[in-house]
């Protein structure tokens, strides 16, 4: 059976360099059950709790300050993840209080607003995940903000109430850590409609134990009194964590891993691989054999292919008799080499030949409508032409690029600009 550990520093002991860090806990079944917990407890007495138990490999989810990251949008048109990533840092800049180099950006899913995204200060990032790391029983899985846990089901915004601090999620997907006492003037944000909203009634739930309640009366009140917040109380029997924890196993947030890139865990061998060891022993052995079969095959094709080789050398040597450079290896590439030769003498494609073969794959290309030449230039000396064009995606210019290069033409793709309206770049064909 898998078990997961929810681990959350308690509040205002939140330093992961601090010799004596103290965390509450739960440890849930596969079922979300609670089967342990504890409060303000040292990472030993947690690691002896799972030992008592017998536990091993079990996964373990660190639930950092909520302030620790800041949540931003990232309006990026590309879908591919390699073009994603590479926009991610130039996307957020303009929303970071410091430079984008010193920030780790983990990216979430996607919305109507564009990409989720957390950023967190790669020193605070590094002795977060140097503080989870290498636990006795246990293998680092995720490190999530704490406040992006808070569940909404049906609501606009969720509050969590604390000892003095509130934690905020929202339909958006946004996060924060405040105090408490500040709740009232939060609310008044919270009712101010924007300009293109219809004004209707903002649906905020609010968590907390009954201490949490009794000791921020006032604030709730505040809440309950302003216009257009519609509050509702629900009681909390456990700690935080316990909702928190709760939330994530049945899929009520989604937060973002900040785990990703360089900071992503590396699994140990132990855990659950041990329960693959029979199954890999097997496979070991299959493997022995396969390999033993296909080196008598490879040293069989390996005649062959030396023989293949010997005859295709002969024949290139009748053909070049003087050239010793030619070798097995490198005799596709010098052949090549002198078809290329041969070609350019001959005489580079002119304009019109050149215009000929880029406008037949423009007529040839599904949907040409959406692409447009804006600009024609050719220079004689280089023998290239160079057309300035949009489209409305990058994959229509490359088909007409890959169409152009399909007649042996020599075809780039080259300063590409990606906006709302499509793909701006230069195509420059050439007589190869």
């Amino acid at each position: 059976m898998s078990y997961h550990l929810y681990v959350r520093p308690v509040s205002g002991d939140a330093d992961p360099t601090g010799d004596e860090l103290k965390l509450d806990w739960v440890l849930l079944d596969a079922s979300g059950e609670l089967q342990a917990s504890g409060e303000q407890e040292p990472r030993e007495t947690i690691e002896d709790a799972l030992g008592r138990n017998s536990l091993e490999g079990v996964r373990l989810i660190a639930l950092i300050p909520g302030d620790e990251a800041l949540f931003c949008f990232a309006d990026i048109p590309a879908k591919q993840a390699r073009y994603i990533r590479q926009a991610l840092p130039f996307a957020v800049e303009e929303q970071l209080a410091q430079d984008v180099d010193t920030v780790h950006l983990a990216l979430g899913n996607v919305s109507d607003d564009g990409y989720r995204v957390a950023a967190i200060d790669h020193q605070r990032m590094a002795l977060w995940r140097e503080t989870f790391l290498d636990w006795e029983g246990a293998e680092l899985e995720a490190i999530f903000p704490d406040a992006a846990l808070v569940p909404l089901r049906d609501h606009d915004w969720a509050i969590c109430l604390g000892e003095g601090t509130a934690l905020l999620a929202s339909r958006r997907g946004e996060w924060m850590t405040m105090k408490a006492e500040n709740l009232g003037v939060f609310a008044q944000t919270l009712a101010m409609p924007t300009e293109d909203e219809v004004a209707a009634e903002v649906q905020v739930v609010i968590y907390g134990t009954t201490d949490a309640f009794a000791a921020n009366e006032s604030v709730v009140s505040a809440l309950v009194a302003t216009p257009r917040l519609s509050v509702h109380r629900e009681p909390m029997d456990g700690a935080i964590v316990e909702l928190l924890a709760s939330s994530h196993h049945h899929h009520v947030a989604d937060p973002i891993n900040l785990c990703q890139g360089s900071y992503a865990p590396q699994q140990s061998q132990g855990g659950a691989l041990r329960l693959w060891r029979p199954a890999i022993a097997i496979a070991a052995v299959w493997f022995v054999l396969a390999i033993g079969t296909q080196l008598g095959m490879g040293y069989y094709h390996q005649q062959q292919a030396s023989a293949l080789e010997e005859q295709a050398m002969a024949v290139y040597r009748q053909a070049f008799p003087e050239d010793r450079r030619a070798t097995p290896r490198n005799v596709r590439r010098i052949i090549e080499g002198q078809l290329r030769v041969a070609s350019q003498q001959g005489g580079d494609a002119g304009f019109l030949p050149l215009m000929k073969y880029t406008g037949h794959q423009y007529s040839q290309l599904p949907g040409n409508q959406a692409v447009v030449f804006n600009s024609v230039n050719y220079t004689s000396s280089r023998g290239e032409l160079v057309v300035d064009v949009r489209a409305d995606s990058y994959e229509r210019l490359n088909a007409l690029r890959s169409g152009i290069a399909g007649h042996g033409l020599d075809a780039s793709i080259g300063s590409v600009v990606n906006d709302s309206d499509g793909t701006r770049a230069r195509l420059t064909v050439s007589g190869g």
